[in-house]
């Protein structure tokens, strides 16, 4: 053979070589993120032929698929239309599945998870036509449906814990949207219905629960530096504390005042338990100008701030800024400067004060379910950290108390329950309307349900806003649809 031809035959055969790697990494290495673009018609097509699991609350289903006769051989639709759109997000054959559990449990309700590799093979083998796994939901029907209702038409969030397990019972982001309109066959109108979502600019899409543009707590953050100050030793829930009218602040001409530029007890005194009643901002802009802001911030992740958690969405985590000064310090001590949260983040405030300090990981998936709705995989409780003991908890829990009885959380109590609460009015813009939040659980003795409200620019009465007005009734509403029959 002459040399020519050698090289010739050298060269074809470094085609072959690299066809043959190409090919075997575009079918086993490269295979599984081909298959996952959302702009992969084929897999969609795929997707399409069989049907795709539910999503149930109390065993009914929230999203479905139902058959068709077109290409497309099921569409998927949500019988609850806009009260789980957060919790279910959508699926299209445009944009694929995001926004709630439809993007981060596709593999699941697809039916191509790992998961079920060998229920896929016992399919194979008796001749059953695929479809994806069902997944039941913790949330509580009734306790949505009053979130829901008693949020109305203000923008915010609720959410609601098992505070013994970490199972979220509601999950309420305002405003809502259809996802029906972005799984249509009718792809002109979902497209339309697409552009018009992305450009709301009320954000109806994101899940304010756990993402989003995250709130400054306002004073619902003082049990964070009230579970700080008991910790550390040096306070007991009758300790007396400054609470001037107006605290003095290190290293800026800027003071912080209370709210009603009154002092907060006689000889400008107040007990720690008082401080939490009235929500007393100069006492606890005190309490953090002793304890500083890295036990602020140490406490605060000892409640999950900063934990990079999934319910199975991701959850945006909670921040408390480091390296904070004196000032700074203080500001953060009643939830204000840089300080910002989810309402989950809240709700597992409360719900590990009244777990006796121990913090459960939150979880939205009760279990998975085969077509026939046999348990196939079920979630089990799991701790996520012991953020105060169970003397400091109990401590906390009498003080919460007060703020319903006799405080700033009275709109919250319940005849016959006992509610614990905190209120809070977060400034965020200046010259703004406040957010309001509450966050409390119940029954104070034996809780049952933890539970987060906020709502955006003091809701419907925007600058004459407080946490104890406006928040707190919605609280009430979500405890009581728990709680009575």
């Amino acid at each position: 053979m002459n040399q020519p031809i050698r090289r010739l035959s050298f060269v074809v055969a470094l085609l072959f070589s690299m066809l043959l790697i190409s090919t075997t990494w575009i079918q086993f290495v490269s295979a599984k993120d081909l298959d996952s673009r959302p702009g992969n018609r084929r897999t969609l097509l795929d997707n399409y032929s069989r049907e795709r699991g539910a999503i149930l609350v109390d065993g009914s289903p929230v999203a479905k698929s139902v058959a068709t006769k077109d290409e497309l051989k099921y569409v998927r639709t949500y019988p609850s239309a806009k009260l789980y759109s957060q919790i279910t997000g959508y699926y299209s054959f445009t944009y694929g599945p995001g926004g709630g559990l439809e993007g981060s449990e596709d593999t699941l309700l697809s039916g191509r998870s790992d998961k079920l590799f060998y229920r896929r093979v016992v399919d194979m083998v008796t001749g059953k036509a695929p479809s994806g796994a069902n997944l039941e939901l913790t949330i509580n029907p009734k306790a949505q449906q009053a979130a829901d209702r008693a949020l109305g038409n203000q923008r915010g969030a609720v959410v609601a814990l098992d505070p013994r397990t970490g199972a979220i019972l509601a999950m309420v982001s305002h405003p809502q949207y259809d996802p029906t309109t972005l799984s249509s066959h009718n792809l002109n109108n979902v497209a339309r219905a697409w552009k018009s979502l992305n450009a709301d600019p009320t954000r109806p899409t994101e899940n304010r629960t756990i993402a989003g543009n995250l709130y400054p707590p306002g004073s619902t953050f003082k049990l964070i530096t009230a579970a700080a100050a008991l910790s550390s030793g040096k306070f007991t829930e009758g300790t007396e504390i400054p609470g001037p009218a107006t605290l003095d602040l290190p290293q800026t001409a800027t003071n912080l005042p209370t709210d009603d530029h009154q002092p907060c007890g006689p000889g400008d005194k107040t007990s720690l338990t008082h401080a939490l009643e009235i929500s007393c901002n100069s006492a606890f802009g005190w309490l953090g100008l002793e304890l500083g802001g890295d036990s602020l911030r140490a406490q605060a992740a000892k409640f999950g701030f900063g934990d990079a958690l999934r319910v199975p969405m991701r959850v945006t985590p909670s921040v408390v800024p480091a390296q904070l000064n004196a000032p700074q310090s203080a500001q953060s001590a009643i939830g204000q400067y840089d300080v910002r949260v989810t309402p989950l983040q809240m709700a597992m405030v409360s719900a590990g004060i009244a777990n006796k300090g121990t913090v459960m990981r939150p979880y939205l998936v009760k279990d998975t379910r085969n077509g026939n709705l046999d348990i196939i995989d079920q979630s089990q409780p799991e701790k996520l950290s012991q953020a105060i003991t169970p003397e400091v908890a109990a401590a906390l829990t009498r003080m919460m108390v007060t703020v319903v009885q006799s405080g700033t959380g009275t709109p919250a109590q319940i005849p016959g329950i006992q509610v614990a609460g905190k209120t809070g009015t977060a400034q965020h813009l200046k010259g703004g309307a406040p957010h309001a939040w509450f966050t409390a659980f119940a029954p104070a003795n034996d809780p049952k349900i933890a539970v987060a409200v906020v709502v955006e620019d003091g809701g419907n009465v925007g600058n004459e806003a407080f946490g104890g007005k406006v928040a707190a009734p919605i609280a009430r509403q979500v405890i009581e649809a728990v709680m009575k029959p």
